[in-house]
């Protein structure tokens, strides 16, 4: 990925200096030549660009490339068009560097003639065959071969290497037989779309342009017409729905800003496919078989990893001081940037991004409103309403009691004794066991041929019945688990109603917990103990220690929705045909464990250990995050120990550089032979920050670390060696740039984890209301050094989290988002608390020496960087402002300040000059 993204974002910057400056002839604007120098400079550092192993065979087709264009320049005498001339016994050794120089190229950043750049080839006769650029498959396919199943097999797993290869495939996905486009849309979904940096963007874009050609020119899903149309594009729809569920694709979409786009294009393919009833013979949908089942739970379920549906519940409610916990993605915010991008690219249309992302930004002419979808919308409320409070009972006559109770019949029919009666889903429990089960003979009559949504709003009734059931012991966890595998087997889009309903009531906290004992339910065995012994020593590499949850001798227990869904997903194989269901059931799992009290994640991440030993790393790690979700002071030594370990040779006066900074914060704790210990804080904090729910004791962790260190820093100039011997003393410019540092490392911990809600309360609440409380007993007294250093430091890391999230611009249609959209408030907010600590009326318990470098620097930054955020504060408050500075004796900023303050305030600007 960052050998895509990272050259895109060198196009937009020399991009801009181009539209600036122009190009005349064959010269070379300044930053495009830094650029070439810089890539210069990186061949004297070949060993720190060692390809990982699963790049280096296109790493050293990408040097012999290179070596065969600089043999074939030589003998042409500088004639580039010789460069089609190969030689196959020509090898050279590949690094990063060449993968880079290809990405560059590729892109138009430089052109060919950085294969003749000194040791930039460097042949060998000792590599193993690697596959060079003319033995690709797309050679045969642009030739005109025909798409036989060992060429198609051969193009999924190669990569393009042009973007005329993917216009030529792009034709045949539209243009067509039926086998044709179905094939090409497997092709375009492999490696080309996971691993093909020098083209990914394209290939991104021509996924979403082909989900969204698939839709009829009528707007409507519910007409004969649009209906048939579906049904004849069921196969190729299937491929790229199946492609775009893989692994790491909805990350890839992500860091491209295509989920809007892809959610707008997968709503009306729900909407169809779930409103068309299958055939009456359809039996199981895991079997691969194409079916309007199949495509719908593909379409619905990777709509919803869209949108984090995963998330638990807890997530929803309101917390603290009144706001969200996180601000998550949801369906309605990801149509709100859609139709916003639509309004930006309609209302400034040369505002596009750069002509090198091509057409990934193109998106829909049309905003896309979620009334447009009745059935989804049906849902999506339903949805709502079950995570907001327990289900209600239904009257017999009702349609989605009949779909119920054809449900219980289809997934009791293997059980002997006893089944769930479909007689009574109106009672208080909603649900009944007896002896009353369907006879097993009654195949056709089990299985509801009714559309997906139909099915879909039935189901959580369902799952009442049968929790309540095997709750009340009239159905065994055996059946229970049977039951649940049964449904997804014939509707895998039921898995989101299992994770939505489940996780409800794991949070809700109602269910009694069930023993894991391998009797009734499975057993983590040996491996819970295991697992925990390896969290407790990774995180106490990094500075964290943790009680063990389950100490031996304690038996493993889970509430009886979480042990029923851990229960439910070791039945799924490992197999590239269910991506689209295990890309949804391991973050729910996790994420189920994350909202509830109970220490669930150790027990789940040793049941899956045992299904997937190669997986024991991953899982480890996940298991780490849970102790955070639970207790403060584990998040509270995390913080500290990754402030410790950025700075930790800074206050003793020794080499600021060696074994500290970034290197000591992050570490490099995952290597080729796995994990590796000590575990760096940063790498820590990174993988579980998600799952601190007191942000806000996050934030003032974080806030008081920033002065705490500021603190020490100013000691460290003030007292270090003897007083007599100033050269004992760390510099004061060393002090005050560590500072800096500190407040930054500050702002970014305090970004990752809170988002924009905390950052609206570092400036309206937190900040404010440590300056106005009175000094803790170990920083009074600081001596004006210290004083100055912590308001230094305040200031940054105010700014700097400010500027993080809301930039400078204040034009932009983003801006309209809603976190965004709060700027003016937030910064005229806090605007005013400093007008108003100057002009008198509100009394400080800080330090004055840590107010003056506070408010100085505060301003400093915001006159400097982002002058735009001063017109929308209010005059009298910038009068006031500039008042305290002057009194300070900071004239040019006073000045400074008004002058950027808008017409507004030019009169006064006038004034001071009179």
């Amino acid at each position: 990925m960052l050998l895509a993204l990272i050259p895109l974002s060198i196009a937009a910057i020399l991009q801009e200096e181009s539209d600036m400056f122009g190009v005349e002839g064959n010269k070379i604007l300044p930053q495009r030549q830094g650029l070439i120098s810089s890539l210069q400079d990186l061949i004297q550092y070949s060993g720190l660009l060692v390809p990982p192993s699963s790049v280096v065979n296109a790493a050293n087709a990408a040097a012999s490339k290179a070596a065969i264009f600089k043999a074939n320049y030589k003998a042409g005498a500088g004639n580039t068009s010789m460069m089609d001339q190969t030689d196959s016994s020509m090898k050279a050794a590949g690094n990063m560097l060449h993968l880079i120089i290809e990405a560059c190229i590729s892109r138009k950043l430089i052109d060919t003639s950085a294969y003749l750049w000194h040791g930039y080839v460097v042949p060998s006769r000792t590599l193993k065959d690697t596959a060079l650029p003319q033995e690709s498959p797309w050679l045969n396919f642009m030739k005109g071969s025909q798409l036989s199943e060992p060429l198609i097999d051969a193009l999924v797993a190669t990569p393009a290497s042009s973007v005329a290869e993917l216009d030529k495939l792009y034709s045949v996905a539209t243009n067509g037989s039926e086998e044709e486009k179905t094939a090409a849309a497997k092709i375009l979904c492999g490696a080309s779309l996971v691993r093909g940096w020098n083209i990914q963007e394209h290939v991104v874009s021509m996924v979403v342009k082909l989900l969204s050609a698939s839709l009829p020119s009528d707007s409507s899903t519910s007409t004969p017409g649009s209906m048939s149309h579906y049904l004849a594009h069921m196969s190729t729809l299937n491929e790229i729905l199946l492609g775009v569920s893989y692994g790491d694709v909805i990350h890839i979409l992500s860091l491209y800003g295509m989920v809007p786009d892809v959610a707008v294009a997968l709503m009306p393919l729900c909407e169809a496919f779930g409103s068309i009833a299958p055939p009456p013979n359809h039996k199981s949908t895991i079997l691969g078989e194409t079916s309007v089942y199949l495509v719908f739970s593909c379409a619905f379920l990777c709509l919803l990893r869209l949108w984090k549906f995963y998330r638990p519940p807890q997530e929803y409610c309101l917390t603290g001081r009144g706001g969200s916990v996180k601000l998550e993605l949801t369906l309605d915010y990801l149509l709100l940037m859609h139709n916003n991008r639509i309004f930006s690219n309609s209302s400034a249309p040369n505002r596009d991004s750069y002509n090198s992302m091509g057409s990934v930004n193109e998106v829909s002419a049309q905003p896309i409103y979620i009334d447009s979808f009745p059935k989804l919308s049906a849902w999506y409320f339903q949805n709502q309403a079950c995570i907001a409070s327990t289900l209600s009972g239904l009257c017999n006559k009702n349609p989605v009691h009949q779909v119920a109770n054809k449900i219980l019949n289809m997934i009791c029919r293997k059980m002997n004794k006893g089944g769930v009666s479909s007689s009574n889903l109106s009672s208080t429990s909603s649900s009944s066991v007896s002896g009353s089960s369907v006879s097993a003979s009654d195949d056709s009559y089990q299985r509801p041929a009714v559309p997906a949504w139909e099915f879909l709003e039935a189901v959580p009734f369902v799952l009442e019945a049968v929790l309540t059931a095997c709750a009340h012991g009239r159905l065994s966890s055996r059946d229970l688990t049977t039951s649940l595998r049964d449904l997804v087997d014939f509707l895998p889009a039921s898995l989101a109603a299992i994770v939505s309903y489940f996780s409800a009531e794991i949070t809700r906290g109602i269910w009694k917990p069930v023993p894991m004992n391998g009797t009734e339910w499975p057993s983590p065995g040996a491996s819970l103990h295991s697992i925990e012994a390896e969290v407790k020593e990774i995180l106490a590499s990094a500075g964290v220690q943790i009680n063990s949850c389950y100490p031996r001798g304690v038996p493993p227990m889970l509430p009886l929705p979480m042990a029923a869904l851990v229960s439910l997903t070791i039945t799924f194989k490992l197999d590239r045909s269910l991506e689209y269901i295990q890309g949804v059931i391991g973050h729910a799992l996790e994420n189920c464990a994350g909202g509830s009290s109970w220490p669930s994640m150790p027990i789940i991440g040793a049941l899956w250990t045992q299904k997937v030993r190669r997986w024991h790393d991953f899982i480890v790690l996940s298991c780490m995050r849970s102790p955070f979700g639970r207790d403060k002071d584990a998040v509270a030594q995390l913080i500290r120990s990754c402030f410790s370990s950025f700075l930790q040779s800074s206050s003793s006066g020794s080499d600021i550089i060696a074994n500290r900074g970034v290197g000591a914060l992050l570490g490099d704790s995952i290597t080729d032979q796995g994990l590796r210990l000590p575990m760096a804080p940063g790498f820590v904090y990174l993988r579980t920050c998600r799952t601190f729910h007191d942000t806000y004791f996050v934030s003032e962790v974080i806030l008081k670390q920033v002065i705490e260190w500021a603190h020490k820093l100013a000691n460290g100039w003030s007292f270090n060696g003897p007083p007599q011997l100033k050269s004992g003393r760390t510099p004061l410019s060393c002090a005050a740039s560590m500072a800096h540092q500190v407040a930054m490392l500050g702002g970014g911990l305090l970004c990752i984890a809170g988002g924009p809600l905390v950052v609206q309360v570092l400036y309206e609440d937190t900040l404010p209301t440590l300056l106005l409380s009175a000094r803790e007993q170990s920083l009074k007294d600081p001596g004006p050094v210290s004083s100055t250093l912590q308001g230094y430091a305040m200031a940054n890391m105010l700014f700097y989290c400010g500027s993080l999230l809301w930039g400078a611009d204040r034009s932009s249609p983003v801006m309209k988002l809603s976190f965004l959209s709060r700027r003016p408030r937030v910064v005229r907010n806090h605007m005013d608390f400093i007008a108003g600590v100057l002009d008198g009326h509100i009394l400080l318990g800080c330090d004055p020496g840590t107010w003056k470098a506070y408010v100085s620097q505060f301003m400093f930054l915001v006159v400097k960087f982002v002058p735009s955020w001063l017109p929308d504060i209010k005059l009298d408050t910038l009068k006031k402002i500039a008042a305290g500075l002057r009194s300070w004796h900071e004239h040019d900023l006073a000045l400074s300040l008004l002058e950027r303050g808008g017409p507004q305030a030019i009169s006064v600007v006038v004034e001071t000059f009179l």
